[in-house]
């Protein structure tokens, strides 16, 4: 029976490991992706031996105090010991709060939350409503116009309502798809109408919410050209299912005509 166990433990062991060693997840294409990557793929390893150490040790258990006739069944049982219970969760509470702790780190340096220090990055502000994205490109004046949420109207073409009284609003560019060029950091101004969204592109390794009353500043540099899906990650409400994007990542030249004319 223990050798069994241990033979079934053992297969399910290796089956895990096998499956979460293959390429299963998206393709990386962000430059700090690469970090995260490696966190995540050491934190499963951490946790499969854990994983592993705990169901052997639970066998053992199992087959060591199993009652052996009806006498010892019927026999008392032993109280549990106060020390083997602390540290078990001593044991479990240092490895919670420590790949918490590893995983914070990781992400204040990578550096992906806040304004981009890059000389002249490309500036896009998301606009999340239900159940849509908009994305505003500051135009070739390189400003952001006026915006007032009395002229916000989708119907009349305005999602955002922008105040094309403002002359650096004339020149905007509203688009539901996003486009960024390869190789150049792109800050992302992150705002919400209604209710909490998250923008979410899990090739760029980039989870961020976007909270209504709140401005939210994001900037990664994008290093694989392409389409990617852009997802909402907060349950958003009913249409919460539809609530995605495109992102198209091309060259510089591209990107330029894009901007012109959006598609």
């Amino acid at each position: 029976m223990a050798v069994a166990l241990l033979i079934i433990i053992s297969l399910i062991t290796v089956g895990s490991a096998y499956f979460f060693g293959q390429s299963w997840i998206p393709p990386l294409a962000s430059a700090h992706g690469a970090n995260i990557d490696h966190q995540f793929k050491l934190d499963l390893i951490v946790m499969g031996v854990v994983f592993f150490a705990t169901q052997l040790a639970l066998g053992l258990f199992v087959w060591k105090f199993r009652a052996r006739d009806a006498k010892a069944s019927s026999g008392p049982i032993a109280e549990p010991s106060a020390r083997v219970e602390l540290m078990w969760m001593a044991i479990a509470l240092a490895l919670f709060l420590g790949t918490n702790f590893v995983g914070a780190t990781l992400w204040a340096k990578a550096g992906i939350t806040g304004e981009s220090s890059a000389k002249s990055p490309v500036q896009v502000e998301v606009n999340a409503v239900q159940f849509q994205w908009y994305f505003r490109y500051p135009g070739a004046d390189g400003k952001f116009g006026r915006t007032d949420t009395k002229l916000q109207d989708a119907s009349e073409g305005n999602p955002l309502g922008l105040d094309r009284n403002d002359p650096a609003a004339k020149d905007d560019v509203v688009t539901s798809v996003m486009f960024l060029p390869e190789n150049r950091e792109a800050e992302l101004t992150l705002r919400a109408q209604d209710v909490i969204h998250s923008f979410f592109v899990p090739e760029f390794r980039v989870k961020q919410d976007a909270v209504p009353g709140q401005t939210i500043r994001i900037h990664f540099v994008p290093t694989m050209m392409g389409d990617f899906d852009i997802a909402c990650a907060e349950l958003c409400g009913l249409g919460h299912y539809r609530m995605n994007a495109k992102l198209k990542v091309v060259s510089e030249d591209e990107f330029k005509k894009m901007q012109q004319q959006p598609k």
